[in-house]
């Protein structure tokens, strides 16, 4: 029986009232929240762990998705000032956001020491040509930067930075395919990234190392230096419960959704070399791996590409038939 690593996951409670946005993280719901583990290199195991801490937590209301970060960082820096800028040629924080689970339609939001943001959606993920959409926008998005430290002094040695966003359910409802503000025990795919740039001081100033690239540290690992891989984020559960009192319930169709991604990704490669997609799983080499509670996969041409398929037996005797095509989109249908 094929084995599943599953991936982080974490219990997001309701605030009791809403929260200033002030970057410091001190308000009296952030006590009563968990903070995330800490976050680790994108590729995971086989890279070494990152120089300095950073970590995340969140709650949500009525109107908001409230999300704060906390960095380790001796030297705090950043250039960019203008709104929508490529926020990532600065050191920054990342959150990513696929309401429904799908691949598609997910949200991208990045920030750096300055306060300067750049939101953006993506209608599907680039390896499937999705594009940026920078002029999506979060109208009554709040973000706020405190620093521990001096920002962009490089004669002095700092602790690090902290993020505070109130991110409104009314802008996110538009594509999230799903309730939005979500119910009690509704589940998101989220995951959160920082982008580190190795940096020495020339003539007084911060100066990236040259030939040198940027270090990629996330909540829950990717596999690859990818952020865009949606089906590897993190899973969301959000509760009206009193904090620490929910339990986090496992996806049951997550080994499902891994298995059909393992076949997209052989479907593409079969695509690159034949410049058409393979007919069936015996053409395409493809040995399925049994997954628990689950029938084998079946491949069906269609007008567009192909539909892959895994129909699976969940608890109290539901079927479910776990999708995905041939640009990512990956779906369950009752």
């Amino acid at each position: 029986m094929q084995e599943v690593s599953y991936p982080r996951h974490y219990i997001c409670y309701r605030a009791r009232k809403p929260l200033v946005i002030d970057g410091k993280l001190d308000d009296e719901a952030w006590q009563t929240a968990a903070w995330t583990e800490d976050f680790v290199d994108i590729e995971g195991d086989i890279r070494p762990r990152p120089r300095f801490r950073t970590r995340a937590k969140m709650l949500w209301d009525d109107q908001y998705f409230y999300i704060g970060a906390e960095m380790e960082e001796p030297h705090v820096w950043a250039t960019l000032t203008e709104h929508d800028s490529v926020i990532f040629h600065d050191n920054d924080f990342e959150v990513f956001i696929d309401p429904d689970g799908d691949n598609h339609n997910y949200y991208e939001i990045e920030i750096n020491a300055l306060n300067t943001v750049w939101d953006l959606r993506l209608p599907k993920p680039y390896r499937d040509g999705g594009p940026a959409l920078n002029e999506w926008e979060i109208p009554g998005l709040k973000t706020a930067v405190h620093i521990e430290g001096t920002l962009n002094n490089p004669f002095d040695r700092d602790k690090g930075w902290s993020v505070e966003m109130a991110i409104p359910w009314e802008v996110l409802a538009e594509f999230a395919g799903c309730p939005c503000p979500p119910r009690n025990g509704d589940q998101w795919r989220v995951n959160f990234s920082r982008v580190e740039w190795q940096v020495r001081v020339v003539n007084g100033r911060y100066r990236k190392v040259p030939n040198t690239p940027e270090d990629n540290w996330v909540w829950t690992p990717q596999g690859a230096i990818d952020m865009h891989r949606p089906e590897r984020w993190g899973y969301v559960q959000f509760s009206t419960a009193l904090p620490g009192r929910a339990r986090f319930r496992p996806d049951p169709t997550y080994p499902a959704r891994v298995e059909l991604m393992k076949l997209y990704y052989a479907q593409k490669g079969f695509y690159e070399n034949q410049k058409r997609w393979a007919r069936d799983l015996q053409e395409l080499g493809w040995k399925p791996q049994p997954v628990r509670d689950c029938e084998h996969p079946v491949l069906q041409i269609t007008e567009d590409g192909y539909i892959a398929s895994i129909r699976c037996r969940l608890p109290r005797s539901q079927t479910v038939v776990v999708k995905v095509r041939q640009d990512s989109k990956l779906w369950v249908e009752a």
